[in-house]
């Protein structure tokens, strides 16, 4: 479990750690033209290979593939250090992609293998939450001072450590279970290249959509994902061994939670992206003091998984901590979503701290429902769908909410800009249209030199400009409010879900 948790710190770390290297990069490999690759080929990478390695897992056994995953990533994880130029370290985070999709379809998977029975496993689970936390809480201000002190290849270069560590737990400890599944297998090849298509086109089409809209490649290309998904239909029917069985689709309970999956990604990223840029752009914080609000959100994800454990199994129908989870995230929303620059900080921070223990009443339950409804043969396909609907979530609900956003603040300082039309200082006033300028304090302070020199004061437009980002983020952040409100309705369609006293240990390991 030592093992399984530092895999998952692996992963938080990467999304974290990475992300705030970013500029420095750029300023040092140059290559401005791959800047969005450096973090989407990685997405790219770990979306595709999520449900495929987590089906190959239940055919042949989860061991292999675990450490082949720890071994794939912290290599990548070298060789993005050691990246002379872009285009090679683009490469390298695609390899690191491959490697954390490994590590998601399977070693979370190894869980149920361990714990067969439920009420261990939700126990168990807290180590998993809690590494995340750990890594995500800590992800961004390591980032920065790596970066800052010794150069943006140790943002890399710290995930070795970890990798080795977790390489030693699992390659010492973790246990070689049989497969579910017994005989010959016929892997479903084809239907793994039919799931790279179609997942991986839906990623590049999110991604477009915000700043290229209806254009023909972006039409194209879901015209493309449109086929791909026909044709996998197709593949995986007359698959003897499909990678993903149609009828987990044809099943209530399932349905309803990979729904509940992509809700809770699509409210849980929105806010982790959205709630910073309110702080910052909208109420004109510091990013120390919007990030010391934003953190709970973080924190608290293991702090929920704590309170969790022992109130789940004891509960007549578990399913309610996930209506409870929905409901807090609910309430963070519209706290955020109803704050003003005068809020309390302190009243800020609680709300992401209820978002924070709503996620970790969510995501541990999901993982364990969703097993025992599939049952062994099934776990890792399951608990790997699970992972993809809830990232696919992720990129929905930041896709929406940030074309919305967008929109809504173009539209608003457009509006102001306007009045400008005919004068000097129509291209200088122009440069309002970029939320830069209200993030950026340098940026700001060019451009009210600028317009001060002509004789204009800037300060009313940079507020009308703040005003127009708040509302703008309130409204998509109430949207995901919604999303959860939604979420929490959709809850009462599982069936009762029964913790069993005993417990029923059926699977024995072979110890290596």
């Amino acid at each position: 479990m030592i093992g399984i948790a530092l895999v998952n710190m692996l992963v938080a770390l990467d999304q974290t750690v990475v992300s705030t290297a970013l500029p420095s990069i750029v300023a040092e490999l140059k290559g401005f033209e791959y800047y969005a690759w450096i973090a989407s080929i990685y997405l790219l990478a770990s979306v595709v290979t999520v449900p495929v390695f987590g089906r190959l897992g239940d055919y042949f056994g989860r061991r292999h593939f675990v450490i082949a995953s720890v071994l794939t990533f912290t290599v990548a994880s070298l060789l993005c250090g050691l990246a002379p130029n872009m285009p090679f370290l683009v490469f390298a985070r695609g390899l690191q992609g491959i490697g954390g999709g490994m590590m998601v379809g399977t070693a979370f998977a190894s869980v149920p293998d361990l714990f067969p029975d439920a009420r261990s496993r939700v126990r168990w689970q807290v180590v998993i939450t809690t590494a995340y936390g750990i890594g995500t809480a800590a992800g961004p201000s390591l980032g920065g001072l790596l970066s800052e002190h010794f150069g943006w290849r140790s943002t890399f270069f710290v995930n070795l450590p970890v990798g080795l560590a977790a390489l030693y737990f699992v390659w010492r400890y973790l246990p070689k279970f049989p497969p579910a599944h017994r005989g010959d297998v016929r892997v479903d090849w084809r239907g793994a290249l039919w799931i790279a298509v179609v997942l991986g086109g839906f990623q590049i089409f999110i991604e477009n959509v915000p700043s290229h809209g209806a254009s023909t490649g972006n039409l194209l290309l879901l015209l493309t994902v449109a086929i791909g998904c026909f044709v996998l239909l197709r593949t995986e029917r007359r698959a003897t061994h499909p990678i993903v069985p149609l009828d987990m689709f044809r099943h209530p309970q399932l349905v309803v939670l990979f729904t509940l999956s992509v809700l809770i990604g699509f409210v849980m990223y929105s806010l982790i992206f959205f709630a910073p840029l309110l702080l910052q752009g909208g109420f004109g914080l510091s990013p120390q003091a919007a990030g010391l609000i934003a953190t709970p959100i973080a924190a608290c994800i293991a702090l929920g998984s704590f309170i969790n454990t022992p109130v789940v199994v004891r509960l007549a129908r578990p399913t309610n901590m996930l209506v409870i989870g929905f409901c807090l995230l609910a309430i963070a929303s519209a706290c955020v979503g109803l704050s003003h620059r005068d809020t309390p900080h302190g009243l800020l921070a609680l709300a992401m701290a209820c978002a924070g223990i709503g996620i970790g009443f969510i995501l541990n339950n999901m993982n364990v429902f969703g097993q025992e409804i599939a049952g062994r043969e099934r776990f890792g396909i399951t608990t790997a769908l699970l992972q993809s609907t809830r990232m696919v979530g992720g990129m929905l609900g930041t896709t929406i909410v940030g074309t919305l956003v967008n929109h809504w603040y173009a539209r608003g300082v457009a509006g102001a800009v306007s009045g400008f039309d005919g004068t000097l200082a129509a291209h200088a006033v122009a440069r309002a249209l970029d939320p830069r300028i209200l993030i950026d304090p340098a940026v700001r302070t060019e451009l009210l030199t600028d317009l001060r020199a002509m004789g204009i004061d800037g300060a009313p437009l940079v507020e009308t400009a703040r005003q127009t980002l708040v509302n703008a983020v309130h409204a998509g952040v109430l949207l995901t409010g919604v999303a959860a409100i939604v979420a929490a309705l959709l809850v009462r369609r599982i069936r009762q879900i029964q913790f069993p006293k005993r417990i029923d240990r059926t699977v024995v390991a072979t110890p290596e």
